[in-house]
């Protein structure tokens, strides 16, 4: 029984496209789990809190490792922001940022 959905940002569904087959069936997974349990039952190392809104969904593959930003936006629904490659120990603020001015912009 899904509890909750997840929907994809059409700038971040081109983004999550650009990423290898094993990252994105990671995704899928962990998207299932937070539209069956909802966001407050799935914690680590699925997801975690980034800042005010924001969550990230951890992904790692063959490839390297991504993530997925993405915020609480209406009712039961979770909209997915931002989705990249990471680089770096510490999620880039340039990440953030794309994100927070997506989810701006959708209200």
């Amino acid at each position: 029984m899904k509890t909750w959905t997840v929907t994809i940002h059409p700038l971040a569904e081109a983004e999550l496209m650009a990423l290898p087959a094993d990252m994105r069936a990671r995704f899928v997974r962990i998207a299932e789990l937070l539209e069956s349990f909802g966001p407050e039952n799935v914690g680590m190392p699925h997801v975690r809190p980034l800042e005010s809104k924001l969550w990230e969904m951890r992904m790692k593959g063959r490839d390297g490792i991504a993530r997925a930003v993405y915020a609480a936006v209406s009712g039961r629904t979770m909209l997915v922001l931002h989705v990249f490659a990471k680089k770096t120990q510490k999620t880039p603020r340039a990440a953030i940022e794309t994100a927070r001015g997506r989810l701006e912009a959708e209200k």
